[in-house]
């Protein structure tokens, strides 16, 4: 039998996201992390953090669920990206929706009264099972994780329509070759 991670399970779910820069190094252009959640204290739900010049780089925040949207900022996502831990950022109500596979193509659909945003990846490379079994007291990492990584060789933002400019990259991740364009699927959050 596998042994039991130790810490309590706080978040089960996804998170895919898109990081574009216009060079491999340079500033991130855009950056677009989505939530999918099937367990947290504040019950299941979607979250979209976004921002980019497709929103005049200002964050926006689309849900269906507040109140596990502001639990998430206050928990993995504040820790994860510092800037949406503000919690006067506004919440947009929106509906999730996917479709695709996760060898070839992949896509997400957020839709609110006045916006569609789609996040697409294309042509995925061998998942990667990652984690970090460290519980720490540490204020920047207070969290262990698992997830399956699933890098993208070509992502795309798309808001209303106009394509966000940039592109996702290659990078490094513990010696693989990795993407800043992923899907993320069976992450668990430990405390």
């Amino acid at each position: 039998m596998p042994s039991v991670n130790p810490g309590t399970v706080i978040l089960n779910g996804e998170n895919p996201f898109i990081w574009l820069s216009e060079t491999k190094d340079g500033p991130r252009t855009s950056e677009a992390s989505l939530w999918t959640i099937t367990y947290s204290p504040k019950g299941a739900g979607h979250a979209l953090f976004i921002k980019s010049e497709l929103t005049n780089d200002e964050w926006r925040i689309y849900t269906d669920n507040v109140e596990m949207t502001r639990w998430l900022q206050s928990t993995v996502q504040g820790m994860l990206g510092p800037d949406t831990k503000d919690q006067s950022i506004p919440t947009i109500n929106a509906e999730f929706d996917r479709s695709g596979d996760t060898q070839k193509a992949w896509s997400q659909t957020i839709r609110s009264a006045e916006d569609e945003i789609v996040m697409s990846w294309f042509d995925m490379h061998q998942p990667l099972l990652v984690s970090d079994e460290t519980l720490s007291d540490l204020p920047l990492r207070p969290y262990g994780v698992s997830a399956v990584m699933i890098p993208a060789e070509k992502a795309v933002l798309t808001v209303n329509g106009q394509q966000a400019r940039g592109q996702i990259w290659p990078m490094d991740l513990d010696g693989h070759p990795f993407t800043t364009g992923a899907l993320a699927f069976s992450e668990s959050w430990r405390a």
